[in-house]
């Protein structure tokens, strides 16, 4: 079957719709913003922070430089490598997920956590001393949280937006199922 370049077509399966090409754009030019600007805050970061110098923003915010070699909350210590390969798999199927997964929402949270997951997974390849081994930065400091990162926001964001549509999916489903069966 031919794919339409404006809308989701029935695969040769006939199960789910696949995505043209066209429909890739939003989400792929999503993470590619989320990838930039979080490398361009990393880099500003580095450079303004790396003297120990903390900027305060307002009440409890204020840039602080930090770097995680581990997961979130700085768990894992030491784990990058094995962080990096489960990141680059998390990549990877949201990207093949593309092909039969629809909607604003999802296209959104998909965007999101491809961008947030490159853009550390940048840093554990590219800085510090040996491949894989690098530390993500993070600056963001409120002080009574964890210190952070615009791909860490990225990613939290766009697991919400998952989780909002599969929830809001199911209640559509029921709802539709609920409305057939009484008919």
């Amino acid at each position: 079957m031919a794919l339409d370049d404006d809308k989701a077509v029935a695969s040769d399966e006939g199960s789910e719709p696949v995505r043209s090409a066209s429909e890739w754009r939003a989400p792929v030019l999503l993470a590619v913003g989320v990838v930039v600007l979080d490398q361009l805050t990393k880099h500003w970061a580095v450079n303004r922070l790396s003297d120990g110098r903390v900027i305060e923003v307002i009440w409890t915010l204020q840039w602080n430089l930090a770097f995680n070699s581990g997961m979130a909350f700085s768990r894992g210590q030491g784990l990058g490598p094995i962080i990096a390969v489960v990141a680059t798999v998390v990549i990877v199927w949201l990207l093949v997920s593309l092909r039969t997964t629809g909607g604003r929402l999802n296209t959104f949270g998909i965007g999101c956590v491809i961008g947030g997951a490159a853009g550390n997974l940048i840093d554990r390849a590219f800085r510090q001393e040996a491949w894989l081994r690098g530390s993500v930065v993070d600056f963001i400091d409120f002080q009574w949280f964890p210190i952070f990162n615009i791909a860490d926001i990225a990613i939290n964001v766009g697991a919400a937006a998952l989780i909002l549509n599969a929830i809001l999916t199911a209640r559509r489903a029921r709802a539709f199922g609920a409305g057939s069966a009484s008919t």
